[in-house]
């Protein structure tokens, strides 16, 4: 694997970035933060379409890179237990 530089690295994030910001999928909640020699995205998306648009979006921009995912989508379904309040 090729050892790429910071400023590469920044440059692939802004581009991809850019391409969620402005390109049909217009999402603006995912976080993409470098993290060491990692690359994180996080966030909370309407469906889980959306979710693999924006993870075929980062292998095109990351290509070679570590990703991480913690991209999330809400759940329709009821809760399986209680919430205990303090």
């Amino acid at each position: 694997m090729t050892p790429h530089s910071p400023q590469e690295i920044e440059y692939r994030i802004a581009r991809l970035h850019d391409r969620l910001a402005c390109d049909d999928i217009a999402e603006l909640g995912v976080r993409i933060e470098l993290r060491g020699d990692t690359v994180l995205l996080s966030g909370t998306l309407p469906s889980a379409g959306r979710r693999e648009e924006i993870l075929r979006l980062a292998r095109e921009e990351l290509s070679g890179l570590v990703v991480r995912t913690d991209l999330g989508t809400p759940s329709a379904d009821a809760p399986d237990h209680m919430e205990q309040l303090p």
